[in-house]
């Protein structure tokens, strides 16, 4: 297994090496099944780590809640076939003895699990002096103080070997995604945990065939250490998250169709080029925050006023004219009104904090 990993970027992200692809069935539902998708997979010659639900975790009773530990037997026997190694999630401290039991290379922890204390640290527990690998999915709620406490509990019982999983958010209503990818978050948990890998799930951030394509492509394009991609032979007939699944076939025509690309590169031109760009950005950048600053200070002057003349802060039509302006403006320069709208957001609630502030000073 430590082979199959030092051959891919998860071993090293810094490098240039290929992603670490991950693959196989929502659901292990029989033996025929797990070990005909696990066969079809490694014919294709892209797949690093063999993947299958065992326990699952369901929203509502009555669904397939996964076949259970007999179905560790058929994935030790498709580990045998192939070569590859196997992963599995777990949830119980009694499914992480099982699943080591049946030699099971690299365990993760789902995202219903993460947004657990509870349980993952009774995960935690049952790992204390075993030398694994474990990956830790987004906790469904988009909230990273969860997703960096898991990562804390399971450092903290000795495992050297972590990793994360997007798998996108929850949220209510009815959106392009399954689970919004929400690309800020495991951003901002790349930049705080440099150096941990990270791969993406973009099955479950899809919930359906037609999108995973370019999901994936936007994850290699941030520069993901791999992904995982749900893989059945007769995805129309399984038995859980139908619609996110792929043949093994169409999986290879996937990953066939990524750009593939590199976070460094060693041409001189190239990084001379890129140094000037980034020089003028850094320069634009340095120019917005002054001009903030600016202002903010109009805005404390505004807010003097309307204090000496018992105004109320938030006037709504005054809002509302300033972000039909920014609109406006904003897509005569091409930017979107959904960055306008956020932009703003930001800028007029520090902008109230300033006021607030002014205002209640003794």
């Amino acid at each position: 297994m430590e082979q199959i990993l030092s051959q891919t970027k998860f071993a090293d992200p810094a490098s240039d090496k290929k992603p670490l692809i991950i693959s196989g069935p929502c659901s292990a539902e029989t033996e025929e099944q797990t070990l005909a998708t696990c066969l079809a997979l490694a014919k294709t010659g892209k797949v690093d780590m063999l993947r299958a639900g065992i326990w699952k975790p369901r929203t509502r009773p009555g669904s397939f809640e996964g076949i259970g530990t007999k179905g560790l037997v058929w994935l030790q026997k498709a580990k045998e076939l192939t070569g590859l190694p196997i992963t599995v999630e777990v949830a119980t401290g009694k499914q992480v003895e099982d699943a080591l039991h049946f030699g099971v290379d690299v365990l993760w922890i789902g995202a219903r699990s993460t947004v657990n204390p509870f349980s993952v640290q009774e995960i935690a527990d049952a790992l204390r002096g075993v030398d694994t690998t474990v990956l830790i999915k987004n906790p469904i709620n988009p909230d990273l103080e969860l997703w960096l406490g898991a990562v804390e509990r399971v450092q903290r019982a000795g495992i050297t070997k972590v990793g994360l999983i997007h798998r996108g958010f929850s949220s209510y209503g009815n959106t392009e995604f399954r689970n919004a990818p929400m690309w800020h978050l495991p951003i901002e948990m790349k930049r705080r945990l440099p150096g941990m890998p990270i791969i993406c799930d973009p099955s479950h951030i899809s919930g359906r065939r037609d999108i995973l394509q370019d999901v994936a492509q936007e994850a290699i394009d941030l520069d993901y250490d791999g992904l995982m991609i749900e893989s059945h032979v007769d995805p129309d007939h399984a038995w859980s998250d139908a619609k996110q699944q792929i043949t093994p076939e169409r999986l290879a025509e996937l990953l066939d169709g990524i750009q593939w690309r590199r976070e460094h590169s060693d041409k001189a031109e190239f990084n001379s080029a890129l140094d000037k760009l980034r020089a003028q950005i850094n320069q634009i950048d340095d120019e917005i925050i002054q001009l903030l600053g600016n202002r903010m200070k109009v805005a404390e002057k505004i807010g003097q006023y309307k204090k000496e003349n018992n105004i109320t802060i938030l006037q709504t039509n005054r809002w509302n004219e300033i972000l039909d302006r920014a609109v406006k403006k904003g897509d005569k320069v091409g930017l979107t009104k959904e960055f306008i709208v956020k932009y703003f957001d930001a800028v007029h609630l520090e902008s109230i904090n300033r006021q607030n502030r002014v205002m209640n000073e003794q």
